[in-house]
């Protein structure tokens, strides 16, 4: 069994698999929707998330009338939401390993409360 992110199958095998044609995938590559791998060859390579993704694609451009740029735009909210629920769970990772470590009581609070409301930006 291959790794997912394993490149392992080449444009014919997704073309038959997905039943589209391989200037369509040639096509979401220009349009920087997908990004195979290459062969020493230069032969484009396939992973199971490639495939994965081009079937989110499908789905969005077949099923549900999205256009290109509006395909673009799903995948690239997709991506961030995708990184910030990473960075909220390592977040929440953290907060709950220095209450671990620190035995905060449950009448003590980590962040002192006010009677204005604050935003506050963490910045990388």
């Amino acid at each position: 069994m291959h790794h997912y992110d394993e490149p392992v199958y080449l444009i014919s095998i997704v073309s038959k698999m997905l039943d589209i044609h391989p200037q369509t995938l040639r096509q979401y590559e220009r349009e920087n929707l997908i990004c195979p791998s290459r062969s020493d060859g230069r032969i484009r390579l396939y992973s199971q998330r490639d495939v994965d993704k081009i079937k989110l694609i499908l789905r969005l451009t077949r099923e549900l009338g999205v256009n290109i740029a509006g395909v673009d735009i799903i995948l690239r909210l997709r991506e961030s939401v995708d990184a910030m629920e990473k960075e909220i769970a390592e977040l929440r990772h953290e907060v709950q390993r220095a209450n671990n470590a620190r035995s905060v009581s449950p009448d003590k609070a980590l962040v002192t409360k006010r009677s204005t409301y604050e935003m506050i930006i963490f910045e990388e």
